[in-house]
């Protein structure tokens, strides 16, 4: 059987029909588009087009070596997770995952992924400012 093979290729060499099925599926995860009729139309693409290549053509982003995860011990107290959100929020962290468990002997483990490419501080700030959230008891760059 034979392989599958990628191609990486700079935007500015891209065929604009991928562009455009790019687009039509932005318009339909984000919701602006109901279907993809309505999202191959406000792309300016044919659907037999956007079916073609919907599954084919995905975006790649070089930046995404920007994203960092950290571990949070929590307490298990309500809107703690919320602060934490809220902060990082302020401080323009793309927040990209979230995973808190159940609390055991009131202290919630907590996994946060976020991409630092808008971020108005430096990481270091940032993680002295979310070790000073409430309810925060610690705090760990785990990538």
């Amino acid at each position: 059987m034979n392989e599958k093979r990628f191609y990486l290729i700079e935007e500015d060499a891209v065929p604009e029909v991928f562009i455009k099925v790019l687009q039509a599926k932005r318009y339909m995860a984000t919701g602006k588009a109901r279907n993809s009729s309505q999202a191959a139309e406000m792309a300016g693409l044919s659907r037999s087009a956007f079916y073609k290549y919907k599954d084919k053509v995905l975006e790649y982003r070089m930046n995404d070596h920007e994203v960092i995860t950290l571990y949070f011990s929590l307490e298990d107290m309500p809107g703690v997770l919320s602060a934490v959100m809220n902060t990082l929020h302020e401080c323009g962290a793309n927040i990209v995952t979230v995973n808190q468990n159940i609390p055991s002997d009131g202290a919630a483990p907590a996994t946060i992924s976020i991409r630092t490419t808008d971020m108005k501080m430096e990481e270091s700030a940032l993680l002295d400012r979310l070790r000073q959230c409430r309810g925060v008891i610690r705090l760990n760059r785990i990538s």
